[in-house]
């Protein structure tokens, strides 16, 4: 079967955060769909198979870090509706099954895909005692995000604080279900974005997620409230970034991004 690796929230490869995609007729076992990511050895692996006709969803959809099944996944996500609609497998927009609902990808002219997703319920908590040193800086505010992403969103001092993180992963993984999505606001947004963020993910097996869309649903409703505006850009901060644009529309958020194809193959098991 053919499985590809694409470079999501980029137009360009080796930047962004690489996805495996596999196009199936039915999903095999889970210990499978596992092994496969865990070969892949990317953040995540999507696999997903065309539903009948008629129905809320044209495509199922499921994502696996090299450790676990994850809820939900915004580049994955992305790399599969550009698998679909770059091969003409599918066109127009795009209806997902997942576990965290139905995900809606549209295609736009200029080639890039929007994600339209479920805004990450936000409720402030107490810092976790040993976060700061955990993360290698003390956070200003900390906010939960909800059951689908299960990460502790903190807010620190300024950019140069984010870009500078040297977290202890194995002491982090005791402060939230899935991670940590660090985050401050731009210092010069004539660059282009409106804030900036790190994700570190140790319990499902992932040291530094490279661009998240996912957190980028709890990041838009954060930084929407405080700039006072309802669509920004957030560049991610990794040594591949990237940058998501987003637009808070109540209840949904969109995330808007383009993607790069980069390996094309066989999987022979």
């Amino acid at each position: 079967m053919r499985i590809r690796i694409v470079d999501a929230f980029t137009d360009r490869p080796f930047a962004g955060n690489p996805a495996g995609v596999l196009l199936l007729d039915s999903f095999p076992d889970d210990d499978w769909l596992q092994n496969v990511a865990l070969e892949v050895n990317h953040a995540e692996t999507a696999f997903a198979h065309p539903l009948p006709g008629g129905g809320g969803a044209d495509w199922a959809l499921r994502w696996f870090t090299p450790a676990t099944e994850v809820v939900m996944c915004g580049h994955a996500t992305l790399a599969t509706a550009h698998v679909l609609h770059s091969t003409g497998v599918h066109r127009g927009p795009v209806r997902f099954a997942t576990r965290s609902g139905v995900l809606v990808a549209s295609p736009g002219e200029d080639g890039a895909v929007t994600l339209d997703f479920p805004t990450a319920p936000l409720s402030p908590i107490d810092v976790p005692e040993g976060l700061g040193r955990a993360l290698g800086a003390e956070p200003r505010t900390a906010f939960d995000t909800g059951p689908d992403i299960g990460d502790l969103l903190v807010e620190v001092a300024d950019e140069r604080t984010v870009h500078a993180l040297r977290p202890d992963l194995e002491a982090l993984a005791a402060c939230s279900a899935r991670g940590v999505i660090a985050t401050a606001r731009a210092e010069n947004p004539a660059l282009g974005y409106d804030f900036v963020s790190r994700c570190f993910f140790p319990n499902v097996g992932i040291a530094e997620d490279p661009v998240t869309g996912s957190a980028h649903t709890a990041l838009a409703p954060y930084w929407s409230e405080r700039l006072g505006r309802s669509v920004l850009t957030g560049l991610q901060a990794s040594a591949r970034s990237g940058r998501v644009r987003t637009e808070v529309r109540g209840e949904r958020t969109l995330l808007r991004g383009r993607a790069v194809t980069v390996i094309d193959g066989e999987l022979l098991v």
